[in-house]
């Protein structure tokens, strides 16, 4: 036997695979890399990301080759086979393909390869498939058309390499099996260091996309999906700790007198006294407002599309330097509803854990009577939300199957006009007992679609973010309209705050101006202020509960922005973007990313620039918050005592004083 030629035919199929799936991975590169050739160049950038990404495609196609490797050796010889192993070669192929062609509009919404949003997304094919064909169908036919195309191509080329052959015997097939894992081994680690090759490793610039072009999007994505399951059961993603020293730098961040902590195993649950007592418990509504950053707010400098909330700014309690603390719904859900401090892992909405016994305003309202609810115009399951609702305090859902005979339906459910009209029935219905009730829009979302008729538009053509935001806009206006005619009126405070930007983009590692949000707080009783130093959503169901009258024992971390000290208390906010984490105060940034130390920036209008100078105080502080997340997720520290309700304690703090 020639061996030579047995091992060429032997590995001709897998050797075409290789070089088809570097050829693709290599040109949807190029092709991104000018693409976004000015963020490229402004990195010096372009000949690091192709030769890189040539290593992190070497470990793709082991990783791929790998299980079928190993047994081909021994099995070549069975025409079946042959079948088999086209079969996964073309599905391997063409899965990475479609990443590819995926990719570009991908990146256009979120600014970032691929990652494990892409999968979460899969889990809800009606509304992703709705909210694809009602905004993309070009980008949907030109990516399955390429996906058709090469994947064509590719199996053309594999039904001539791939044949059965002869077995050279068992000792050859042994000796096969060995170099193949060895090699395989070897491509995967792609090191010669103690750990394998990362992302972290090849990271080389401040701009998160242009570290990401190195990478393959199918890489990006089961990296980000290992890593984010990774990070669920660590509390040391950015560092490490002693917890004794984590609860003292949270504890003096929160700047509450220590006897206020009053619960041993739970470190940072303590009572907060209100600040200002009215004369009967007030109603509270909170108006979630889909992808609202402040770009396209008027009052805070934006695009001139929010004539309502712009005017609304001028009569409650309006904040001018708040920031979300990510850039997905389900952290702004976290964010103020529980008032819990953002994680490199996913949100707590999505997480096991944390479905039921974790810490929210609703659960801690409801224990004093109130009607706790969640209304929302689309489906309740979307990211998870019905079933974290449920298991924390909020006692009934309405979704888009309550609604009868809406004005009008989406792809993302009933219009705003029609959710805010079902919350006007409900809060006029309840107006005799206490209630809360988030209030959660959606018009304002990809494709963008929203009733005729309604606005002048802003622009053309019709879909766009804009035209959208002024609808939204629009709604809520009309809804305060009602609101003020009604008799709960008088009675409620309302929140008006985004859960997010609708895209968050840019070159500095976390970019900082796409978290900047409206938030506003209103009501019958409020006189009109103005909030002007930094602050993070988390502040704001603390502000509330302040606001409320309410004496309650809770473990949120955030400050009552409202209280009389506030101005000796530093403003600060934390900012997750993918699985970086920001801290900033004043000026200063501290940026964690994993597997890496943190690092102190200087915020300018240029964007972030390195502190000549860390302060290890500042950087600890950040650190203590990451670590406190994490690690309050994993023991179940944020929750209301088993034993002894929050209202237990308001009872015994009055009978006490």
């Amino acid at each position: 036997m020639h061996y030579s030629n047995y091992l060429s035919r032997l590995y001709a199929p897998l050797a075409l695979f290789t070089v088809s799936l570097f050829t693709v991975l290599s040109l949807s590169r190029l092709m991104l890399a000018v693409i976004y050739r000015d963020r490229v160049s402004a990195v010096e950038g372009f000949l690091y990301v192709m030769v890189q990404g040539l290593r992190f495609d070497l470990i793709v196609a082991c990783i791929f080759l790998l299980p079928v490797a190993v047994v081909h050796p021994f099995l070549n010889r069975f025409p079946v086979w042959s079948r088999c192993l086209r079969i996964y070669l073309l599905a391997a192929f063409m899965l990475a393909v479609f990443m590819e062609a995926a990719t570009p509009t991908f990146i256009g919404e979120y600014d970032l390869r691929p990652n494990i949003l892409f999968v979460e997304y899969l889990q809800y094919p009606g509304e992703v498939a709705a909210m694809l064909w009602g905004g993309y169908k070009l980008n949907i036919a030109l990516g399955l058309g390429v996906v058709a195309i090469l994947g064509g191509y590719f199996w053309r080329l594999l039904r001539r390499s791939v044949a059965p052959h002869e077995n050279p015997g068992v000792v050859m097939c042994v000796m096969l099996v060995v170099m193949t894992i060895l090699i395989c081994a070897a491509g995967i680690r792609s090191s010669l260091g103690h750990r394998p090759v990362n992302p972290a490793k090849v990271a080389f610039s401040t701009d998160l996309l242009v570290n990401d072009l190195v990478l393959s999007s199918v890489y990006s994505t089961a990296y980000a999906i290992y890593s984010a399951r990774r990070h669920e059961r660590s509390v040391r993603a950015y560092g490490r700790m002693d917890f004794a020293t984590v609860i003292k730098r949270v504890r003096e961040e929160m700047a509450i007198p220590l006897p206020s902590f009053n619960n041993a195993n739970l470190p940072t649950l303590h009572v907060q006294t209100p600040s200002s007592v009215p004369e009967k418990p007030l109603n509270l509504v909170i108006i979630l407002q889909e992808s609202l950053g402040a770009e396209f707010v008027g009052a805070l400098g934006g695009v001139d599309v929010t004539p309502e909330l712009d005017a609304l700014a001028g009569e409650g309690i309006w904040f001018n330097n708040l920031y979300a603390t990510g850039t997905r719904s389900v952290r702004g859900i976290e964010a103020v509803v529980s008032g819990f401090t953002p994680t490199p892992a996913r949100s707590v909405v999505k997480l096991p854990k944390s479905q039921s016994g974790f810490f929210t305003i609703a659960e801690l309202l409801g224990q004093r009577g109130y009607d706790t609810s969640f209304i929302y115009g689309g489906e309740a399951h979307f990211d998870n939300m019905r079933q974290f609702f449920v298991g924390n305090g909020f006692q009934r859902i309405i979704e888009e199957k309550d609604f009868d005979q809406p004005a009008f339906k989406g792809s993302w459910g009933v219009s705003d006009e029609d959710l805010f009209q079902r919350a006007h029935e409900e809060f006029s219905r309840l107006a005799n007992k206490p209630f809360f009730s988030l209030v959660f829009t959606s018009s304002n979302h990809s494709p963008f679609e929203f009733p005729e008729g309604r606005i002048e538009l802003y622009e053309q053509p019709r879909a766009t973010v804009n035209n959208a935001v002024k609808y939204a806009d629009h709604a809520m206006g009309e809804f305060f309209r009602k609101a003020r005619a009604s008799e709960y009126w008088d009675n409620t405070l309302f929140l008006v705050v985004a859960d997010h930007n609708s895209r968050v983009r840019g070159a500095d590692l976390v970019p900082i101006e796409y978290f900047h949000v409206p938030a506003l707080i209103l009501g019958g009783t409020i006189e009109h202020r103005t909030y002007d130093r930094i602050a993070s959503q988390i502040d704001l169901l603390p502000t509330l509960l302040g606001m409320m009258g309410i004496t309650s024992a809770h473990p949120a971390t955030g400050h009552d922005l409202l209280r009389d000290d506030i101005g000796d208390i530093p403003g600060r906010a934390i900012m997750q973007y993918n699985q970086t984490q920001a801290y900033m105060q004043g000026d200063q940034v501290v940026i964690m990313e994993l597997d890496k130390q943190p690092v102190m920036y200087r915020r300018t209008a240029a964007g972030l620039v390195k502190s000549a100078k860390q302060t290890p105080e500042l950087i600890e502080r950040a650190l203590a918050n990451s670590i406190w997340s994490s690690q309050a997720y994993q023991e179940r520290l944020y929750r209301l005592p088993e034993k002894q309700t929050a209202s237990s304690i308001t009872i015994h703090q009055e009978r006490k004083e």
